[in-house]
């Protein structure tokens, strides 16, 4: 049985698999089209479904799960004078124009969808669910429960009472963008005091059970261009920070107030959750569950033993919750009893078709085919050399984290590393922090976490007795990944490798992809990322490519303009570069200005 989970046509649009009760591929559109956040029907992610699932064609497909109900959402968008139509099938009649399907479809609701994208792929044989976002059809907080095949939502919260809406228009006023820069404010918060606490405090009321509400005095959610009313320049006593401006003390002050104030909002509910859930086992979701500080406080302060967080909390993740709740509507039982043992589940490439290119584009490359210990140890010697190198190794990460597919690596012991990663290769905000990546085996001889972090869903507190500035966040903390040798061999041996000749087991670890693009997905979008900054070297499976093997030509036109100019610039040139010129319809997949995660 083939069931084909779509979350799409309105934040990352996701195709995953599940066939025969496995997960085969998951994958957002934007990798594809590099269009970051691309809400577009995703087609190309769906040929890459069904690529991965054997060479399927879309007859072979036995449901569509579509990721919420669109006529309870349509009736939300109604009432607040935003639908742009008022035709239900819509959603339904535009997956299957585009994928080319005649097999059942069904919606399931949002929240149930983002549930059951964790509780389904948590292991755990029954568990409290607690799910936050900013909104779904109606709901945005939900207490649930699963046990065995059935998940139960008992309590909801409803719009426009939201903490995700809290948190993003407070990014907002903050000057970021919402519904992509919320982790900024979260990385922000730990250069700040609390001292506005009190004051967000009065933005939201606790209610009983699960209930809140929002102070709406200081939120209008009808806006195009923001999220709050004046009022709450009034109550903060500053105006709204101009974006890319300066950030300012009061902007971490007011960053690190909001971050205290979810926390605590959380830790409440949760608690409640557990009073009525009878569990020792939690699952998170929805956008919220992506702020791993307050993961972290949860799991340290709350009630419940054992913590599962989606991998792709946000809306992504809910498409393998759709997937999970066909495959039971349709066989009458779970399709996994078993914890996803990693993520990675998007496209690889084979050494070989990464040599064609490398030939066919005139890039002269280290050929290391057949001896990855050399290989290694000449990444290695690179890394002791300080400098920075763009990791592209095997399927694809799903979720917003490079995990070790396609990740950018550097020397954690480096004092200068962290700004010159920030500003010369990200090209991104200096106060943002890096992660670390460790062998499991060392784990909590570096850092205080207890317990393996594989999918980087958490902070710690770093402990180790070496110096890591590049990887320790100003409060002393580090988003860790731990790495398992049996779903990551190779990623494993390259840090034994360094280990073995630095004494040290950690290396910096971060997204394959420069400010404003989707991480890479293809060796093409490597090289071009590669060319567009200061990435030293490339590893390319077994290939290393140095930065002054790019011919000139190559590093010129990466630089010349962002997104599609860059593409058309590369495509004059190279063909093997181009990108997906032929699919690129930008106007079409960027979210529109002004519209917030209610629509």
């Amino acid at each position: 049985m083939n069931i084909i989970g779509v979350s799409a046509f309105y934040h990352e649009s996701t195709c995953c698999l599940i066939q025969d009760g496995r997960l085969i591929a998951a994958v957002p559109e934007e990798r594809f089209t590099r269009v970051k956040y691309d809400r577009r029907a995703p087609v190309n992610a769906f040929r890459y479904c069904l690529e991965a699932g054997g060479n399927l064609s879309p007859g072979d497909i036995d449901c569509i799960a579509y990721y919420e109900d669109p006529v309870k959402k349509l009736a939300r968008q109604k009432a607040m004078g935003l639908a742009e139509h008022e035709d239900t099938d819509k959603p339904e009649r535009d997956l299957r124009n585009a994928f080319g399907v005649d097999c059942p479809f069904i919606a399931f609701d949002h929240h149930l969808s983002h549930a059951a994208g964790s509780f389904y792929f948590s292991g755990f044989p029954e568990a409290a669910v607690f799910t936050v976002d900013g909104v779904g059809e109606w709901a945005t907080t939900t207490y649930g429960v699963g046990k065995g095949k059935d998940l139960k939502i008992l309590e909801e919260v409803h719009f426009p009472h939201s903490i995700g809406l809290l948190y993003s228009a407070v990014t907002d006023f903050l000057g970021f963008q919402v519904l992509s820069d919320e982790y900024k404010v979260m990385g922000l918060a730990p250069y700040g005091k609390p001292i506005f606490v009190d004051k967000i405090q009065s933005l939201i009321q606790m209610g009983d059970k699960g209930q809140f509400k929002l102070n709406l005095k200081y939120f209008d959610f009808s806006q195009a261009k923001r999220m709050f009313t004046d009022d709450l320049a009034v109550l903060l006593g500053t105006g709204q920070r101009v974006k890319e401006s300066e950030v300012g003390q009061i902007h971490m002050d007011i960053a690190k107030s909001l971050q205290v104030v979810l926390e605590n909002t959380l830790l409440e509910k949760v608690r409640y959750l557990h009073t009525i859930a009878e569990s020792e086992n939690l699952c998170l979701s929805g956008g919220v569950s992506l702020n791993c500080v307050a993961n972290r406080r949860i799991h340290r302060e709350g009630p419940f033993k054992n913590i599962f967080v989606q991998p792709a909390s946000g809306d992504s993740g809910s498409a393998l919750g759709a997937a999970a709740l066909a495959h039971i509507k349709l066989t009458g039982k779970r399709h996994s009893e078993e914890r996803i043992p990693h993520v990675f589940l998007g496209p690889g490439y084979e050494s070989e078709t990464i040599a064609d290119l490398i030939t066919q584009s005139g890039i002269k490359a280290h050929d290391f085919r057949g001896k990855e210990a050399e290989l290694l140890e000449a990444i290695v010697d690179r890394l002791n050399e300080q400098k920075v190198i763009g990791w592209f190794h095997g399927r694809m990460e799903f979720g917003p984290r490079a995990l070790g597919a396609r990740s950018i690596i550097a020397d954690p012991r480096d004092v200068t590393m962290r700004d010159r990663l920030n500003a010369l290769v990200k090209k991104r905000e200096g106060f943002r922090p890096f992660a670390p990546v460790i062998l499991e085996a060392h784990m909590n001889e570096h850092m205080d976490i207890g317990e393996t972090s594989r999918f980087m869903t958490e902070t710690c507190l770093v402990k180790s007795k070496l110096d890591l500035p590049a990887i320790t966040h100003v409060d002393g903390s580090a988003r860790v990944q731990t790495v398992d040798p049996q779903t990551s061999p190779r990623f494993s041996r390259l840090l034994e490798a360094f280990n073995r000749r630095t004494g040290c087991p950690i290396l910096v670890n971060t997204s394959f992809n420069v400010r404003g693009e989707p991480i890479v997905c293809t060796p093409e979008d490597a090289i071009r990322c590669m060319a567009n900054s200061q990435i030293d070297s490339l590893v390319l499976e077994d290939f290393i490519i140095d930065k002054a093997q790019i011919p000139a030509f190559l590093r010129k036109a990466a630089q010349l303009a962002p997104g599609p100019f860059r593409d058309r610039v590369e495509s004059d040139l190279h063909p093997l570069l181009s990108g997906n010129l032929e699919r690129w319809r930008p106007a079409e997949g960027v979210l529109p200005e002004g519209v917030y995660t209610f629509v």
